[in-house]
């Protein structure tokens, strides 16, 4: 597909900088399946919901993997991203894929300490990526992340984080360390939400998709087809493909929370059972744009994407590219915030597949 037919005048102002007074604060654009949109709020999601349905949430959890800090010898000041943990020798110390930037550039071998608590040695340079050691005075690295780590907010928010990012730039179902972004649409939802969802009679299930850097990758390409798509690791519990076996019996729907789900979910499609999904852990590399056939999702409940990206590309193809953008226009107009800490739409498929469910005999 070609990628200008992804592109949309944004207007900067409409970039949210700050997360909501509270989660349930948010806006919600909802797109049905015909008819015209209508403006909500995310409170308005559970009613929003078939009962009986499979609301699917991801529990990756952000690590603060930015890292502040001077190189040893010049002072210099450095700065160092962890993107993927390769492996450990140790819990306190482990070997990562990173990205830096010093004012003289990072060679291999430079050594840079954070706060007197982890230093990072550069091993081996990958193009405009590195593999680093972290190593660090506390019990494990993950525990001095956390200690002194910065939240690694996406680019287009002009600001350094904050103490309130910490909570706020994480979702409530946080659980699995690994994370460099936020699964950005599960931002918005509260126990009380989830818990009015399950009292109309859905239930509430869990994927594991680790959100890397590649979700901010800017398309390049004239056409989709010729993009790299960066690679994530999901794990799907055999939980989670029991309930959405127990949906297709009984004909109810799929909720993904967001396009991670969708990618995890899709990726892991059963084609043996149409409908289903595989328990099972992997690596994903699913690029969906406008033509593919969704296997596993019904609804999506997702923030508002960059233009000419393959997030734009996968919302389009759920719902029909002139749809969204047409509703991409429209929530501007309105005054819709944009992006991680933006606000929220809910979309039903222009025709939504049909699916297998089994009669019992």
């Amino acid at each position: 597909m070609r990628v200008d037919l992804l592109d949309y005048k944004l207007d900067e102002a409409s970039i949210a900088q700050a997360p909501s007074a509270d989660r349930l604060a948010a806006r919600l654009l909802e797109v049905p399946a015909d008819g015209d949109v209508r403006h909500r709020h995310v409170a308005d999601l559970p009613d929003l919901i078939p009962p009986g349905a499979v609301v699917v949430v991801n529990d990756t959890r952000v690590l603060p993997a930015r890292l502040l800090g001077h190189k040893a010898g010049t002072g210099g000041k450095a700065e160092i991203l962890l993107l993927r943990r390769l492996g450990a020798d140790s819990p306190a110390m482990e070997r990562w894929e990173a990205m830096g930037r010093a004012s003289k550039g990072l060679r291999v071998g430079a050594r840079i300490d954070c706060d007197g608590v982890i230093q990072v040695e550069v091993f081996e340079r990958r193009d405009e990526l590195m593999v680093v050691t972290v190593s660090t005075s506390a019990p494990s690295v993950t525990e001095a992340l956390h200690r002194i780590g910065h939240m690694p907010l996406p680019p287009y928010i002009r600001r350094a984080d904050e103490s309130v990012d910490r909570e706020r730039y994480q979702t409530v179902f946080a659980r699995v360390d690994g994370a460099v972004a936020a699964p950005t649409a599960g931002l918005h939802l509260t126990d009380a939400l989830t818990r009015r969802m399950t009292e109309r009679g859905c239930t509430l299930a869990t994927v594991t998709l680790h959100v890397g850097l590649g979700t901010f990758q800017p398309v390049t390409a004239p056409d989709l087809d010729d993009h790299k798509m960066h690679s994530e690791a999901f794990d799907i519990p055999a939980t989670t493909s029991d309930a959405i076996a127990r949906a297709r019996d009984a004909g109810a729907p799929v909720v993904a929370i967001g396009t991670t789900v969708v990618r995890a979910l899709e990726a892991a499609a059963d084609a043996s059972r149409p409908g289903h999904v595989a328990a099972g852990s992997g690596e994903t590399a699913i690029l969906l744009q406008p033509g593919y056939a969704f296997r596993v999702v019904d609804r999506l409940f997702t923030n508002f994407h960059l233009p000419r990206s393959t997030l734009l590309a996968l919302v389009s193809a759920f719902a029909g590219r002139e749809r969204i953008l047409a509703a991409y226009a429209t929530a501007q107009a309105h005054g819709y915030r944009f992006f991680s800490y933006g606000d929220a739409m809910y979309l039903e498929p222009a025709a939504p597949p049909p699916r297998v469910v089994r009669t019992p005999t």
